[in-house]
């Protein structure tokens, strides 16, 4: 039972057309097409009020009168306290990508949402070494390397710039869209894993990489093994093929090991 509610003919003959329309309600009307137009309250603005949820709760027991209830009234006192606001305390490396999983909740989950993103923040990216420790190319041709690196890019955009068309700017906020593109679809789960790992995991971060040395005057570093291969930003070497790897694992970890996250604490730290 909520604020307003429209029961079909179908709902309306099952309960019993006399027991809807004798409804206790602020306005119970018969539409033309057979269905009933049941408003709990008189306006919208005072739903989560006591008087409005008690009657919610008579109107719903009218209807179902094997309820209990208190044990109804308790239900929507729930549904209040989810509505209760949240104050978003998101790290500011993810504040604009939490921002947008919480936007696209329902009005009933957003603060939910928000509590569980300020109660588990991601982890500090850990997919780095000084650049007094970082590894020597090792590879024979520099050149190729690198342009297999950009090939793996592309692929990136191949595969997602229908979904996420900015893509195609390899640009930071493209990260941010990507992020919330494949957490949206959970894309982890619904691809098979070893094609994650053969395709999306070298493209995935082959697409960081790139945009790491655009944007933040980075340098590659390649190696032979991808999990290995470097980019120099600052006093840092991020290693986007581990952070790629480990941010495929699961829905979670596309949260927990975001590209956007990545991106921006190199950004704090290349001078």
């Amino acid at each position: 039972m909520c604020w307003l509610n429209v029961f079909g003919p179908h709902l309306v003959e099952k309960l019993g057309r006399e027991r809807m329309l004798s409804t206790p309600a602020h306005r119970v009307e018969e539409l033309p097409n057979g269905s009933v137009l049941l408003v709990t309250w008189p306006t919208a603005a005072g739903f989560t009020r006591e008087e409005a949820r008690q009657a919610q709760a008579r109107a719903l027991l009218h209807l179902r009168p094997e309820l209990v209830y208190d044990t109804v009234l308790g239900s929507l006192h729930e549904r209040n306290a989810a509505l209760v606001p949240v104050e978003p305390r998101f790290p500011p490396e993810v504040a604009d990508l939490f921002s947008r999983l919480v936007a696209r909740r329902s009005v009933a989950m957003r603060q939910r949402q928000v509590a569980e993103l300020n109660a588990h923040p991601p982890p500090e990216p850990e997919e780095w070494l000084p650049v007094h420790a970082a590894l020597p190319s090792d590879v024979p041709d520099v050149k190729a390397t690198l342009e297999h690196y950009s090939l793996l890019a592309e692929y990136m955009v191949a595969m997602r710039h229908t979904e996420v068309p900015s893509l195609f700017k390899l640009s930071p906020e493209s990260l941010t869209d990507l992020d919330f593109h494949l957490w949206w679809e959970d894309f982890p789960r619904i691809f098979e894993r070893q094609l994650i790992d053969q395709r999306a995991v070298p493209s995935v971060g082959a697409y960081l990489g790139e945009v790491l040395v655009r944007h933040l005057d980075g340098q590659w570093i390649p190696r032979k093994k991808l999990e290995e291969t470097q980019v120099r930003v600052g006093s840092r070497v991020w290693l986007p093929f581990v952070r790629a790897f480990k941010y495929l694992r699961s829905r979670q970890a596309l949260l927990d090991f975001s590209l956007t996250q990545l991106y921006r604490v190199a950004e704090r730290h290349r001078r």
